[in-house]
């Protein structure tokens, strides 16, 4: 019994000190629970109070980088704030402007601003139908009114040069030293003298309308060409005093090498002893073509190399056969482009003395390139440089002896070479 009784309070005492160790064990996870609790709480303070805090930072500074980086980077042009401001504006126009305007226009209206953008005088767009009026004229060369004009290189006043015999534009009154003040609705002084012609030139047939001014008149003279096959040679030559020869070339076109060859030729025939080149009023045309000429003229070597933006060359080059012959080269500031090409190469290899005033200065090339739509854009692509690494653009060529144009009888009905003070001087440089 006593036995019993002794496992009983053993028992009874093993309970309660399972229950004292149970209920120990219950504080202590109690306390483990507050306390994980209260570290649970302080962990989502610092993670609402630092943590966070700290992405949003990380993550902003990402977001500056991007910026920044985006700003150093080509951005796109139509951005969401350029659509938006083109929307206004074509609403405000819509709202406000005192008639009805096509929306297509105002669309072509933003490719054109977008090329003038550009802020290059030889860079436009051209919507379908100036593309093809543009190529007419381009491909009809031969067809036009008959005339060499001339343009002033600081107002870009225009001036008829020389009316052929027998063209349309003699038949239609048209003088020398008349001043072409409009083309169409075109006005003469807004453009450069070889974008000008090709709204001049056209389709035989078709008629252009100018308007001109002419010493003596009291007001301009309205004048309607039509347009005719012109059978004008870009060279003429012929032979003057002392066996010199004389070749004018008005323009660089696609017979002009050929023709100068055969200019060159018959003067030979003659007993030519020396050249005089007159470039004068000559807006230029075709690389092709003057680099052609270049061939014939000057020693092996390059005479004239272009460059774009990537760096990538284009040269052209003559071979080893040459002429021989003392030259003078006639320049003043309607040359241009290709007319500086040639006299910067002749210059460059010291084949012949430059005579008159500077050169206009355009020392680039454009290229046209058709879109898909039928419009097209020009653009200026590239630079040329001289042989000896020049280039002109905006700053011409000077001659080796510089000479103002004057012609000593003023009272002449006839233009006479004879009275030409440059053509005087060439005559007298090779004489010697």
């Amino acid at each position: 019994m006593e036995e019993k009784d002794e496992q009983i309070l053993e028992t009874a005492d093993a309970l309660r000190e399972d229950i004292r160790r149970t209920k120990q064990e219950e504080r202590k996870t109690f306390c483990k629970g507050v306390t994980l609790g209260v570290l649970l709480t302080l962990a989502l303070c610092l993670l609402v109070f630092f943590v966070i805090p700290v992405v949003q930072i990380r993550r902003a500074g990402s977001q500056l980088q991007q910026q920044d980086t985006a700003q150093n980077e080509d951005a796109p042009l139509l951005t969401k704030a350029v659509e938006s401001k083109i929307e206004r504006l074509a609403d405000t126009i819509d709202a406000l402007y005192y008639e009805d305007v096509d929306d297509e226009d105002l669309v072509q209206g933003l490719y054109k601003g977008l090329l003038e953008g550009v802020g290059d005088t030889y860079t436009a767009y051209y919507t379908p139908e100036e593309y093809e009026s543009l190529m007419v004229s381009a491909t009809s060369s031969l067809s036009g009114i008959g005339v060499v004009l001339q343009q002033d290189p600081d107002t870009l006043q225009v001036t008829v040069a020389h009316v052929y015999e027998g063209s349309p534009a003699e038949k239609a009154g048209i003088l020398a030293n008349d001043s072409v003040v409009q083309v169409e609705d075109i006005r003469a002084n807004t453009m450069e003298l070889s974008e000008l012609v090709t709204h001049i030139r056209g389709e035989k047939g078709t008629v252009v309308h100018l308007k001109l001014y002419r010493k003596g008149e009291s007001g301009y003279l309205d004048v309607e060409v039509t347009r005719d096959i012109v059978d004008v040679p870009t060279v003429s030559g012929e032979m003057l005093q002392d066996d010199i020869g004389y070749i004018m070339i008005v323009e660089f076109g696609e017979k002009t090498g050929e023709e100068f060859a055969k200019e060159v030729t018959e003067l030979e025939k003659q007993g030519m002893k020396s050249l005089i080149v007159d470039l004068r009023d000559n807006p230029g045309g075709m690389v092709n073509s003057v680099t052609e000429i270049l061939d014939q003229i000057l020693p092996e070597g390059v005479t004239v190399w272009t460059q774009d933006k990537n760096g990538n060359k284009k040269e052209y080059t003559s071979d080893a056969a040459c002429m021989d012959y003392p030259m003078a080269v006639l320049i003043n500031g309607n040359s241009a482009s290709s007319s500086e090409i040639f006299a910067g190469a002749i210059r460059d290899y010291k084949y012949g003395t430059l005579i008159g005033t500077k050169t206009f200065g355009k020392g680039i090339v454009q290229s046209i390139r058709k879109l898909s739509d039928g419009s097209a854009i020009k653009l200026t692509t590239a630079k040329y440089f001289t042989p000896n690494g020049e280039n002109i653009h905006g700053e011409g060529i000077e001659p080796d002896i510089e000479l103002e144009y004057e012609y000593l009888d003023p009272d002449a009905e006839k233009y006479d070479k004879m009275d030409d003070n440059q053509i005087l001087k060439a005559i007298e440089v090779l004489s010697k």
